[in-house]
């Protein structure tokens, strides 16, 4: 018994092994990059079904916001878009700190050298000067660049005897530019006015957001002003008017439904049905001539 007590005992040897590592096992691998979270209604969608649903959520139709060449791409005939205009970029004229440096990391990042790109395209066969504002440059602001390049596309298609279109995105001047951003909204509406002189037809699409001068300006001076669903249209913000008017506002007083309501667009159409919608209005105005 004596011997028992000092006989060696055995224990169970036991790997250390990471839970974390064991729960991980049996995880999905997802490469990085591969979905997409709805700004709207927070639904996770596999990217590749965005893309094909043309970015808009498959769970509450809600549109996600396109850059300039994927609009193009999914607007105009397929290699008919030659831009214009491409090098024509914003000046520093109130020498604003930091301006400069901003301007060129957005170029960096965005592959834009301003907020809009403009340039000639066909739509089922039909010639037309497309304009269509970023809102990934500078929130698609308007300064001297912007107006210069919207002016040029507008004078080149009334001497050429061209339908506009304009896509707007915008959260309204362009601070950093002062006056000189602000005097666009008139030098772009008196070239709109020569070409509507002219008897071309002139439409604007408005997506998300479009505020601030471009509202005031050129966006609400189409012939025909159609909108794509829920997007924020508005001249001030909702804080700044309730301040100035000291009442309460109505809700979604500022939405696309909202505007169509009251009469200031025309209509509002799915981005799946828009490039269809252009086509015919396009070819109304053929016949009508």
């Amino acid at each position: 018994m004596l011997k028992d007590l000092f006989k060696k005992r055995k224990y169970i040897t036991v790997s250390s092994v990471d839970l974390d590592e064991i729960k991980n096992e049996h995880k999905p691998i997802i490469p990085d990059g591969m979905w997409q979270k709805c700004d709207n209604c927070g639904k996770i969608i596999y990217k590749d079904d965005l893309e094909d649903n043309l970015k808009v959520c498959t769970n509450c139709n809600h549109h996600l916001r396109l850059n300039a060449y994927e609009r193009i791409n999914i607007t105009v005939d397929k290699d008919s878009f030659v831009e214009l205009n491409k090098d024509i970029i914003s000046k520093n004229p109130l020498d604003f700190s930091g301006y400069e440096k901003k301007l060129k990391n957005l170029e960096n990042s965005t592959g834009l050298k301003e907020a809009v790109v403009t340039g000639t395209a066909k739509m089922q066969g039909m010639d037309i000067v497309l304009c269509i504002m970023d809102s990934s440059f500078m929130m698609g602001s308007m300064g001297a660049a912007v107006g210069e390049k919207i002016t040029l596309a507008v004078e080149y298609a009334t001497e050429k005897k061209l339908p506009v279109i304009i896509f707007t995105a915008s959260g309204g001047a362009r601070m950093q530019e002062g006056i000189f951003s602000l005097m666009q909204m008139a030098k772009v509406s008196a070239a709109l006015a020569k070409h509507g002189e002219a008897g071309l037809p002139y439409i604007t699409v408005i997506t998300d957001p479009t505020t601030g001068g471009v509202t005031a300006s050129f966006a609400m001076q189409g012939d025909i002003i159609l909108s794509e669903p829920k997007a924020l249209i508005g001249f001030a913000g909702k804080r700044v008017i309730k301040n100035t008017v000291k009442t309460e506002l109505p809700e979604g007083f500022q939405s696309a439904e909202f505007m169509l309501e009251k009469g200031f667009i025309d209509e509002i159409v799915n981005r799946k049905d828009l490039r269809g919608m252009l086509i015919k209005l396009l070819m109304l105005h053929k016949e009508m001539k």
